[in-house]
């Protein structure tokens, strides 16, 4: 399996954006205020997802700095006393990652959509709010969307 692109992520976010936009333009008077909710929540499964993938990365690198062939279920430690990985954990973790990423650049797109939409509006208090609230979405989905394309958060942001 290989990495998610980024650029593959951008042009999910475009289209995604593009769509909230054309949304927004009909139903967000009968919408209720955008919650802030979403935020911590992609916030919290970027950073238990980057600890589980670095965590993830010093188990398989311990594995083959040592040498070991351990068996699976053999009870036998790899390496710096961390315990052998065991493939299925590893296409499942692998799996997540590119799952996260893509709805990470989902959110992002549509958090977009609302402060492309929302940015003529903004003297008013409800709009403001919830462009505020969709530029903080926006930066938290970039966030984990970065991370779960194994790129640092700078070099997700710089694509060119």
């Amino acid at each position: 399996m290989k990495p998610t692109r980024v650029s593959t992520l951008v042009v999910i976010a475009v289209v995604c954006a593009g769509l909230g936009w054309l949304l927004l333009r009909s139903l967000y008077a009968k919408l209720p205020p955008l919650p802030w909710t979403g935020v911590p929540a992609l916030l919290i499964a970027a950073m238990a997802e980057a600890w589980t993938g670095r965590d993830l990365k010093a188990r398989i690198a311990a594995r083959r700095g040592s040498g070991q062939g351990t068996g699976r279920g053999s009870g036998q430690e790899t390496g710096r006393g961390l315990k052998p990985v065991a493939p299925l954990f590893v296409s499942r973790m692998v799996a997540l990652a590119k799952a996260s990423a893509v709805a990470a650049a989902i959110i992002a797109g549509f958090a977009a959509g609302f402060d492309f939409y929302l940015a003529g509006s903004l003297s008013a208090s409800t709009p403001r709010e919830d462009a505020l609230t969709a530029v903080i979405t926006f930066v938290a989905a970039v966030l984990l969307a970065g991370r779960m394309a194994g790129r640092t958060v700078g070099e997700a942001l710089a694509v060119g």
